[in-house]
């Protein structure tokens, strides 16, 4: 081993916490080790690839890290430095005691490093470079890291690719690549194009189902793109301001008129993209049943889908009161799922489907992400869902567009007699309504004939919400709590 382990691993068990996509930030590091250490460049700078086994509350997690390694250390990369650079010995023609040691993510002298292993699909260590038939990487391109990423981190080079790095590993092959190479392969135009990938194979200890895990993955990078969620705030500010006429020109709308506003009046409706956005899920869908298959569901399995979902909501109305006056209309929305007889088709779906996920590009709406819920396990993702599953999401993510300024305080001025909230309903509502409208037109299970499943899985949604907000923002329960005042009546 190169590094002298005890000093790296006391410094890198300080610095790990305090990075955002550290997932134990909620308890001590009870054991950190190095499980792979495999060097990618020598010299000054040098790069190593490390892999780092995290014990916490019983659990090992596994996360990754290029480590960087200079005897001077720019001012550009100050922010991600790791202790004080004690971490290497200095054995004779060794690095000298001193060399500074920092989080190589975002040192665009050392990344470079990556696009040359891809391009020649290099073997180092237990280390695999690969990338898709046919492919040939630019080599000649400087990376640019995004810093808004929470649980992974991923580089931008130039306005040609993006790799993403996952920081937590999974076991095994990671959703994302394997769904979207799947959606690339069989030429679905919704996704980003997949150039390669980056694996550990398995002997390098991290998986324990025998195939390699997915370390990075080089796609396509959509530099047109505007993502979802900034597009719908802009349309719903661009509604909040807007002065509706009814009344006359110097009579304000009376409360029966605010109660009736169209959200279409503003200037920056969003319907039209809704509608879009729905028939590009639909399709997603499709390709996917394509590619991983489908299966049915009987009504006893469905019987236990509803309990389940029955249970999460007696747990979460026990830690948050405040879900516990629509207790009663959420466990009628259950039961409802739970008398259908017709078995029901169950299939890949994105998992974690929201405004966020899905960026508007010249050519259409493209969707991101494919590795489902973070807090859910590796099985559990990888779970088939009947589609209406990620339309739910998405119609829950037009609630949370529509009331998003009004929970972030002093952001759009207050109105009396609960307008605003008059206002976000319209517009979710309209926004929902077209979603479903372009869905369905484009062969997607009809959400209208469909709407105890809807409901069930939108309930469902709504719950989770809840329970994260009470958890992790308090400020913002009024808005899961505020959409369900209208969808439970």
């Amino acid at each position: 081993m190169l590094f002298t382990e005890t000093a790296l691993v006391r410094d890198l068990a300080e610095w790990l916490p305090r990075q955002r996509w550290f997932g134990g930030k909620d308890g001590p590091i009870d054991e950190l080790s190095i499980g792979t250490a495999t060097e990618l460049r020598t010299g000054d700078p040098a790069l190593h690839h490390l892999v780092l086994d995290v014990r916490q509350n019983g659990a090992t997690d596994h996360y990754q890290l290029l480590l960087g390694v200079r005897r001077d250390l720019p001012d550009r990369l100050r922010h991600v430095e790791i202790g004080g650079g004690s971490g290497l010995p200095d054995p004779p023609g060794g690095h000298p005691y001193g060399m500074r040691l920092y989080d190589a993510a975002h040192d665009p002298d050392l990344t470079r490093v990556l696009l040359d292993d891809l391009a020649v699909e290099a073997r180092i260590g237990p280390l695999r470079f690969r990338h898709v038939p046919g492919a040939r990487i630019r080599t000649d391109l400087t990376s640019l890291p995004i810093t808004a990423e929470q649980s992974n981190t991923s580089l931008l080079f130039g306005d040609t690719y993006i790799c993403k790095l996952f920081r937590r590993l999974s076991n095994g092959v990671n959703l994302d690549l394997e769904v979207n190479l799947a959606l690339t392969e069989g030429g679905c135009t919704h996704v980003p194009a997949v150039h390669g990938w980056i694996e550990l194979e398995p002997e390098g200890g991290t998986s324990g189902n025998g195939e390699p895990v997915t370390l990075g993955l080089l796609s396509d990078y959509l530099y047109t793109g505007a993502d979802g969620w900034s597009l719908a705030i802009a349309s719903v500010r661009d509604w909040f301001a807007h002065t509706p006429p009814p009344g006359g020109p110097h009579t304000p709308p009376d409360e029966d008129e605010w109660a009736e506003l169209d959200a279409s009046a503003a200037g920056g409706d969003f319907a039209a993209e809704a509608e879009r956005l729905g028939a590009a899920t639909a399709a997603v869908h499709r390709a996917l049943a394509t590619a991983f298959g489908v299966r049915t569901l009987s009504p006893a399995e469905v019987r236990a889908m509803a309990a389940r979902m029955n249970a999460e909501l007696t747990a979460t109305c026990r830690s948050v009161p405040r879900l516990a006056p629509h207790a009663k209309a959420l466990t009628a929305a259950y039961l409802d799922l739970a008398a259908l007889q017709e078995p029901l088709r169950v299939q890949r779906v994105h998992g974690d489907y929201h405004l966020g996920q899905v960026l508007r590009t010249e050519s259409g709406w493209t969707l991101l992400d494919f590795e489902g819920e973070p807090a859910r396990t590796q099985h559990e993702r990888r779970a088939l869902a009947h589609p209406l599953r990620d339309v739910a999401g998405m119609l829950r993510s037009f609630e949370y567009a529509a009331r998003f300024l009004i929970a972030k305080s002093g952001t759009v001025p207050p109105e009396p007699g609960g307008r605003l909230e008059t206002r976000a309903h319209a517009w979710a509502a309209r926004n929902r309504a077209a979603f479903c409208r372009g869905y369905a037109a484009a062969g997607g299970a009809d959400p209208a004939a469909h709407s105890a499943l809807l409901r069930a899985f939108e309930f469902e949604k709504a719950v989770y919400e809840v329970r994260y907000e009470a958890q992790n923002r308090p400020a913002w329960l009024p808005v899961p709590l505020s959409s369900l005042a209208h969808l439970a009546t």
